[in-house]
């Protein structure tokens, strides 16, 4: 082995390293460690903070699922209501109309002219009218203003017939009877002046005042029954809806009574159900369900009993229930239409037992809806998922079946994120129940 002195230099720095090196390692493998390295990267972030609420335990009826068809809340028949030919039709096969919206019109020519001559009549009478009453105040005002005129004089004359009582006899015999004369003639004066207004507002003058306001009355009501026959010739929409089936044409005649089109209403909608009396004692107004469309795939609809029929099919021993399902329209068109075959999922079987979480606590996306348990243990708080199958909802509560116990802390506000195992910061939420 060559000596240390007869090593070069750079073989020398070589050896050196080697040994140091090899120093290194023996002192690992006899139990040392390596100085700490400080840490690389930025700050670890604090767990995501989550509110919980406490799963509840209650007793539900078990869902029962039945068969069902979509109808409309209201069908209408639109008849028209004159006899005529169709001058103008202005619906076709699905359309969406307005109440009110004309849909059809029958040839108005005729009794447009007869409506038009009893306007014009009715102007006619209601001049006349005026122009009686103007006259007929005018001449009551005179004759009030003579009568008015006749009671002076008469009260002038009266008393001066008293002061001539008065004076006996120092006044000459003609003077006094000249002013009794006078007196009694002032009295004739004011007969005749309340005889004149009499007529004028009790008499004849009156009665054919008051009959010329009668023939006005009569012709506005006239005018009233061709503006009712004209607005006959019209058919309308009696809701909103679609048009559904057309039942006449332009240049088709039509009578008082045939069919111009149907229309019904779908902005909400009742699925028709059957079912059975066992059941039929659970069912009533305001009880919820689930709707399932199996031609709208994954999109489940909250449905209320709307209706319950109590009177059985006698062969089938069902009764008709309708359940109400709130219609949306995509393009103007309704997602629901009528005759469409659903399923209704409704609580009506026997009470059962079982745990109860808010809505916002089950995740959906997966191969089954999960919840998120929040579970404490040395301090931290972190998360489980448990799936579950859904029930019957309470509400904004829904039964939640699977490993789930009264008093689980379910995380209901941001558990969209959320990883098995994740720790997270938990605060309480409160969430009414029914």
């Amino acid at each position: 082995m060559p000596r240390l002195s007869s090593i070069t230099t750079p073989n020398r720095f070589l050896l050196v390293a080697l040994v140091a090196l090899a120093a290194a390692l023996g002192g690992l493998a006899s139990g040392g460690r390596l100085p700490a390295q400080p840490p690389k990267g930025p700050p670890a972030l604090p767990p995501p903070k989550v509110l919980v609420t406490a799963a509840r335990s209650d007793t539900i009826s078990e869902p029962r699922t039945f068969v069902g068809t979509i109808r409309p809340i209201r069908r209408s028949l639109v008849g028209s209501a004159a006899a005529g030919r169709v001058e103008e039709y202005l619906i076709n096969e699905g359309d969406a109309v307005k109440a009110g919206q004309p849909i059809a019109q029958l040839r108005r020519g005729v009794i447009q002219a007869e409506l038009d001559a009893a306007k014009g009549q009715l102007a006619v009478r209601q001049a006349e009218l005026g122009e009686m009453e103007k006259s007929h105040q005018e001449e009551v005002e005179q004759a009030q203003a003579r009568l008015n005129h006749a009671q002076a004089l008469l009260a002038f004359r009266q008393g001066k017939l008293e002061r001539s009582k008065a004076l006996g006899a120092s006044i000459a015999r003609e003077l006094y009877e000249e002013d009794s004369s006078l007196a009694a003639q002032a009295a004739a004066s004011v007969r005749e002046a309340q005889a004149a207004l009499r007529l004028l507002t009790q008499g004849a003058r009156q009665m054919k005042t008051e009959q010329a306001r009668a023939w006005v009355e009569a012709q506005r009501a006239e005018v009233q029954r061709l503006q009712e026959q004209f607005d006959r010739h019209t058919m309308y929409a009696p809701f909103d809806g679609f048009v559904t089936a057309e039942h006449t044409e332009v240049g088709q005649w039509v009578m008082q009574g045939d069919p111009v089109a149907e229309i019904v209403e779908l902005s909400v909608v009742d699925v028709e159900i059957a079912i059975v009396e066992d059941y039929i004692v659970n069912v009533h107004p305001g009880l919820e369900g689930r709707v399932e469309i199996p031609a709208l795939p994954g999109q489940p609809l909250r449905g209320v009993v709307a209706i319950v029929n109590p009177q059985a099919d006698a062969r089938a021993r069902t009764f008709p229930v309708k359940v109400r399902v709130e219609n949306q329209l995509i393009e103007g068109q309704p997602l629901l239409k009528a005759g469409m075959f659903a399923r209704v999922t409704l609580p009506v079987g026997k009470p059962t037992p079982c745990v109860v979480v808010p809505k916002d606590a089950v995740v959906l996306g997966g191969p089954s809806p999960i919840v998120y348990v929040a579970s404490s243990q040395g301090g931290k708080s972190a998360v489980r998922p448990v799936p579950v199958t859904l029930g019957p909802a309470q509400g904004t509560w829904i039964a939640a079946i699977g490993e789930l116990k009264e008093g689980d802390q379910v995380v209901v506000e941001g558990n969209e994120r959320l990883r098995p195992g994740q720790e997270v910061r938990t605060e309480v939420k409160e969430v009414a129940y029914p």
